[in-house]
């Protein structure tokens, strides 16, 4: 065992996810090409930042260049604020009509598409004397949440002459910003409703990560909102989008190794011997599990890195621990093996599970420490 670690990672727990600050910063310079001049961004960091640590990276985002930070409730917004960020905070989901005064006292602006968010802002302005800074969702084609297109023109009138609420901006999310049929039928609502009522002053985004990259022919928007490709992951993209970002995953997860032994011929590995070696196999054990967000559905189908070669991961991935076999590896126990980051791409686990990127990032929380690099 080696007691005089090679990383400078020291945790107290041989797991760990690393975020490379570095890479955040890259990718954003990187996708600031794909953005027109004078145009803000938001960085969605919603899900603490798709897992990678809403707080820790915010300083990263903002010396970067990012103008709004996108969140997904009035708790994520107020972890923020509780860390001394008084950044623009946008809640881009629903928030409950009983926390607007609380969003309002911290300067958190909310989605607006319902009778009762005017009303709940009203009652906000009585108690409190505050405004409740709003940006109104249209609803163009997702069919989640937002003001359906046919009553928006009427809504945002009605927002706009409204003293309890300080109107910042109007948006919509696209549904499919890989179609770019669908995408465009969304895009011919969103002009209709602008082209009906005074959008002076005010800040419209619907581009999001894929239509960004993308660069579909709009003109009428002053802010993108940008995710996934931050954090060094690309969306799908339809396809007339040729200029792909050169971005890199910021994510990596890592386990030293903690066991080593070699198992004889015909041995069953792991829980129901799914994996049974074919010859004598030099096993080595990690302390990474499913209950760390590694789908127990990935058993016998990935691999690793160790000391610059890759290994396969074998038998089932256990609540706590996976085994991969390192016969043919010069390696000793207290050795990392990289289960993804640069050299092996998380897209490769979501392609093995028939889900996407975005799901699998978010899950690398439960129990894993962040460490930050540079």
């Amino acid at each position: 065992m080696k007691f005089q670690r090679l990383s400078n990672i020291n945790t107290k727990r041989d797991a760990w996810v690393e975020i490379n600050l570095d890479a955040i910063e890259k990718n954003i310079l990187e996708l600031k090409k794909y953005v027109k001049p004078d145009c803000k961004i938001l960085a969605v960091v919603k899900a603490d930042a798709y897992g990678h640590g809403s707080s820790m990276i915010t300083p990263t985002l903002l010396a970067s260049g990012v103008d709004y930070l996108g969140v997904a409730s009035i708790d994520e917004g107020m972890e923020l604020r509780n860390n001394k960020f008084t950044c623009p905070i946008l809640v881009l989901g629903a928030a409950p009509v009983w926390a607007f005064d609380y969003a309002a006292q911290n300067n958190i602006s909310l989605s607006v598409f319902l009778d009762n968010h005017i009303e709940a802002a009203e009652l906000t302005y009585k108690k409190t004397g505050l405004k409740t800074k709003a940006h109104i969702k249209l609803d163009t084609g997702m069919n989640r949440i937002g003001v359906q297109a046919k009553n928006a023109v009427e809504f945002i009138k009605k927002i706009q002459n409204n003293k309890a609420i300080d109107l910042q901006g109007i948006f919509t999310h696209f549904a499919c910003a890989e179609d770019e049929v669908k995408t465009n039928e969304q895009l011919k609502l969103w002009n209709d409703i602008l082209s009906k009522v005074n959008t002076d002053g005010l800040i419209l985004h619907c581009f999001n990560t894929a239509a960004t990259i993308s660069q579909y022919n709009e003109d009428k928007y002053n802010m993108v909102r940008l995710g996934l490709a931050i954090y060094g992951l690309i969306p799908d993209l339809p396809a007339f989008a040729k200029k792909i970002p050169n971005i890199v995953p910021a994510m990596s997860l890592k386990g030293r190794i903690i066991n080593i032994h070699t198992a004889p011929k015909d041995s069953g590995v792991s829980y129901s011997h799914t994996f049974v070696t074919k010859k004598e196999t030099k096993i080595a054990t990690i302390p990474v599990g499913y209950a760390d967000g590694v789908d127990r559905k990935l058993s016998n189908k990935i691999f690793g890195i160790l000391n610059g070669k890759k290994v396969p991961q074998i038998g089932n991935i256990t609540m706590d621990q996976m085994m991969f076999d390192i016969t043919d590896v010069d390696a000793e126990e207290g050795d990392i093996i990289s289960l993804i980051g640069n050299d092996i791409s998380i897209n490769e686990w979501a392609k093995i599970l028939n889900t996407i990127n975005y799901e699998l990032i978010c899950r690398l929380k439960a129990r894993l420490s962040r460490v930050y690099t540079r």
